[in-house]
Order: structure tokens, then C-alpha cells, then sequence
């Protein structure tokens, strides 16, 4: 799995002020993406658009797991500062 090639499909789909994406045992992603058009979506909402660039790697087996942080800019700044 190419982090890289994983960050520029959800960075391509999805216009972010911020994108992390991070991986355990090369199968588990976690993703954290900051951005203004999860304004007013449900967390179900947000995870579909991150899933989406990614639906053909879950599909083959190259991506097993993904987790998912969605967030605006305000919300970040406030998990940043709870640090949760």
C-alpha cells in the first residue's frame, strides 16, 4: 500500500485545508481530513466522501480497515486542543 497514492485520491476528491493519512500493518488506514465541506454533514456523511476514492482498494484487499476523522476547521481546533 502507497500512502502516498491513498493521500492524492482523498485529497483529489475531497478539497482539505488538511489531510493525515497513516497506516498500521500495511491493511489499517487512519485518516484525519480537515476540511469546509463537511459543514453541516452528519460523521456518516463525511466518512462516505473519504470511502469513496478509496472503494476500489477496500474491494481488492489492498485497504482493510479504515479510520476515519472528519473534520471542519473548527472542529479541529478544537480536538487539537482536547487532544482526544
Amino acid at each position: 500500500m502507497n500512502l502516498e497514492q491513498i493521500k492524492q485520491l482523498v485529497g483529489d476528491a475531497i478539497e482539505h485545508e488538511e489531510l493525515i493519512v497513516e497506516h498500521e500493518d500495511n491493511y489499517y488506514l487512519n485518516i484525519i481530513i480537515v476540511s469546509a465541506v463537511f459543514e453541516g454533514l452528519r460523521p456518516v456523511k463525511r466518512q462516505q466522501m473519504v470511502y469513496q476514492p478509496l472503494n476500489d482498494m477496500i474491494a481488492d484487499g489492498t485497504v482493510h480497515a479504515v479510520k476515519i476523522k472528519a473534520f471542519t476547521a473548527d472542529e479541529w481546533q478544537k480536538h487539537k486542543k482536547l487532544n482526544f
